[in-house]
């Protein structure tokens, strides 16, 4: 009888440690207006984990190309967005833009013009280099905190956060914003 204990204790601490993970994780939920985003896309695949590559790739081109600096100099709150567009449950990939809010009505050649709707957001913390922190906190959300709540994912677009300095810095803070809504 004293061994069926154990296994029970240990079934309820593991349990326990998968819902809180290695730390806390720091969020708030906000309500948010609608606002306008400019920027450019590409479609991904999530078959294979690629989107954890391809997303990465696409941030180095723009980059490269100019379009990080041209958002840099159109947006009116001095961050840069990544957005996961057109997602739906039964598909294997989305579409993913590069991003900044702005008030142009008018995008340039290249660059195109997206709503982001009024949503309840819940707004995660991630601290540390880029890619590798905050895609463990997309992990830590889907896996963690979604189960261990009352809420469900929206279906609207998830942002990402990334305000000016080093992406690369072990102290670097940008946000991961996901719609939800009550189950």
């Amino acid at each position: 009888m004293k061994e069926a204990l154990d296994l029970t204790e240990k079934k309820a601490e593991r349990l326990d440690m998968l819902l809180k993970g290695d730390k806390d994780m720091d969020y708030r939920i906000v309500e948010k207006e609608a606002f306008t985003v400019i920027g450019k896309s590409t479609g991904v695949t999530c078959r294979n984990g690629e989107h954890m590559r391809q997303i990465p790739r696409f941030w180095e081109e723009c980059h490269q190309d100019g379009t990080t600096a041209e958002l840099g100099s159109i947006n009116t709150d001095g961050n840069l967005l990544g957005i996961c567009l057109d997602t739906k449950p039964d598909q294997e990939g989305f579409t993913y833009m590069i991003a900044s809010r702005t008030d142009v009505t008018t995008p340039p050649e290249g660059f195109s013009l997206r709503t982001i709707p009024a949503s309840t957001w819940a707004i995660f913390t991630s601290v540390g280099p880029l890619p590798g922190a905050i895609q463990h906190v997309f992990g830590r959300i889907f896996q963690e905190w979604f189960p261990a709540t009352g809420y469900k994912h929206a279906e609207a677009p998830v942002l990402e956060v990334y305000p000016p300095g080093d992406t690369t810095a072990d102290d670097y803070r940008c946000e991961v914003w996901i719609p939800i809504v009550k189950k």
